[in-house]
């Protein structure tokens, strides 16, 4: 795996997360096609960015669009 191929594999997320749904983590996983490592990779590269915001229950981890507002 190399940067190019993780940038594109954030790509694939951040069209998926476009439609600004609330995904559950395996629900995203699985929408994406990828390996979990790819996937692993790619959202770390999305909130690098701050393109995503994670939110935590104590049952599931759910992604989202990161939307921010500048003044």
């Amino acid at each position: 795996m190399n940067k190019q191929t993780i940038g594109t594999n954030a790509g694939i997320i951040w069209q998926l997360l476009s439609n600004n749904k609330r995904w559950e983590y395996n629900e995203l996983l699985n929408a994406s096609q990828l390996e979990r490592d790819q996937f692993n990779a790619a959202i770390g590269w999305l909130a690098r960015e701050d393109k995503i915001m994670f939110e935590e229950t104590p049952e599931h981890l759910y992604l989202g669009l990161q939307i921010n507002f500048y003044y």
